[in-house]
């Protein structure tokens, strides 16, 4: 069955599940293959709980009319993602990056919804299964989609991007991270740079952070001409801007001031935390900006957006005040956050961190880096989690796993600190914050 053939299927009811246990009236169910399962053989459960057709890519679990048979189901979807996108030519923003795209994806979606009615991903649906469930998502009403792609191995990005053809596109930054799969900086570069290219073939134009020469460097290594091709933002009062902004303080919730080529200046008080988090306000006032968004709305959308899911979030506790960044972290994004941690005006810090996965032969270096970087800045107070900082040099306490911490502090309760929590989400510290 050819793709226009599996489209008018999905037309009737536009659902997609790929989950057997979970499937609504109607639904088409996407048998998805993994390491550990083969979906194929759930197809009849699928049906037998509202599916109205199963796509499946082995031959003997298409029993009758209602199983269609792909040469493989994961393409498939894709490729349905894909044609879906283009019958309805909705404007497609497309974001990567090392640090911050989720957090940017949040804001710049909370700034466009203030103009047009805009599907975004849901949580972190980046990669070239959510990616597709995403695309197939998008209706008639949706005016514009932002849409979030992650990438652990070199041409992951363009692989998302063939998928779901951006017409915009932002990096937000590039830092040492997946080097397992990535291999160096280089090779992040090179990957990320992939959202560009795809610009540059099929899209119209990029937003670019004018203070980050690796941004730079990427975009003229694509091919793009700097004037009439890159919608510029700047911290640092880049002459080229469209937007620019300065801090005006980060105690602990983040305000900037905002200023556009036209003269506009208006204040925007965030509920994010972090000082590293300016860079991602101002992609989203900067795509805001470029797409009508009056500034009032722009400065709205800003203010009334909470951070979830354990990104940069602040949380008051009975006890303690609690800086929560423990969703993710690399070189890049640790080494940003203690830079901030250790700039605010507060009394009694302490910094619970752990480690940072997916570093391979660079692991052990970067976490001595890190604890050199927790040394020269004074911090004293740091318990640190995870084989990876338990073979560091330093005098911090160092607990192998975050139930071992728990433990300890369940003995020793911390009272009236600051407390900064990051680490990769492997590591799960989050667990910290009941006792806390």
């Amino acid at each position: 069955m050819t793709i226009p053939e599996i489209y008018t299927r999905f037309q009737q009811n536009p659902v997609i599940s790929t989950d057997s246990r979970n499937c609504p009236l109607g639904c088409l169910f996407f048998a998805l293959k993994g390491a550990n399962f083969n979906a194929n053989a759930f197809a009849k459960s699928a049906i037998d709980n509202g599916a109205a057709y199963a796509v499946v890519d082995q031959a003997e679990f298409a029993i009758d009319e209602r199983y269609i048979l792909v040469s493989d189901t994961l393409q498939c979807l894709q490729q349905l993602a894909t044609y879906h996108r283009k019958q309805l030519g909705t404007t497609i923003v497309g974001i990567t990056g090392t640090n911050g795209k989720t957090t940017t994806k949040e804001l710049i979606a909370a700034v466009l919804t203030r103009k047009y009615k805009v599907l975004y991903t849901q949580g972190n649906l980046n990669n070239h299964i959510g990616v597709p469930l995403t695309l197939l998502q998008l209706s008639a009403e949706h005016e514009m989609a932002v849409v979030e792609m992650g990438a652990n191995h070199i041409g992951d990005i363009k692989e998302l991007a063939e998928i779901a053809c951006p017409d915009y596109g932002i990096i937000t930054n590039v830092g040492k991270a997946h080097l397992e799969g990535f291999g160096s900086l280089e090779g992040v570069k090179r990957t990320k740079a992939e959202l560009y290219e795809s610009i540059l073939a099929n899209g119209k134009l990029i937003f670019v952070n004018a203070d980050n020469q690796h941004l730079a460097e990427m975009a003229q290594r694509s091919g793009f001409d700097t004037k009439n091709q890159q919608y510029k933002y700047s911290l640092l009062n880049a002459v080229d801007a469209k937007v620019s902004a300065t801090i005006v303080s980060c105690s602990p919730f983040l305000k900037m001031n905002c200023e556009t080529s036209e003269g506009e200046n208006f204040e925007v008080a965030t509920q994010l935390v972090g000082s590293y988090n300016a860079e991602n306000v101002l992609a989203a006032v900067t795509i805001g900006h470029y797409f009508g968004v009056s500034t009032s709305d722009i400065k709205n959308g800003l203010e009334t957006y909470t951070p979830q899911n354990n990104r940069s979030q602040l949380t008051i506790t009975e006890r303690n005040k609690l800086v929560v960044d423990a969703y993710n972290a690399n070189p890049t994004s640790l080494r940003a956050a203690i830079e901030n941690f250790a700039q605010m005006e507060v009394d009694s810090k302490m910094l619970l961190l752990g480690d940072m996965l997916e570093l391979g032969e660079q692991s052990e270096l970067e976490h001595q880096a890190i604890v050199d970087l927790l040394i020269s800045k004074n911090l004293t107070h740091v318990k640190l989690v995870g084989e990876q900082f338990c073979k560091t040099k330093n005098a911090f306490d160092c607990f192998k796993t975050v139930d071992d911490l728990i433990i300890e502090l369940s003995n020793h309760k911390i009272n009236d600190y600051y407390i900064l929590i990051k680490g990769s989400r492997g590591i799960k510290l989050e667990k910290l914050i009941p006792i806390l």
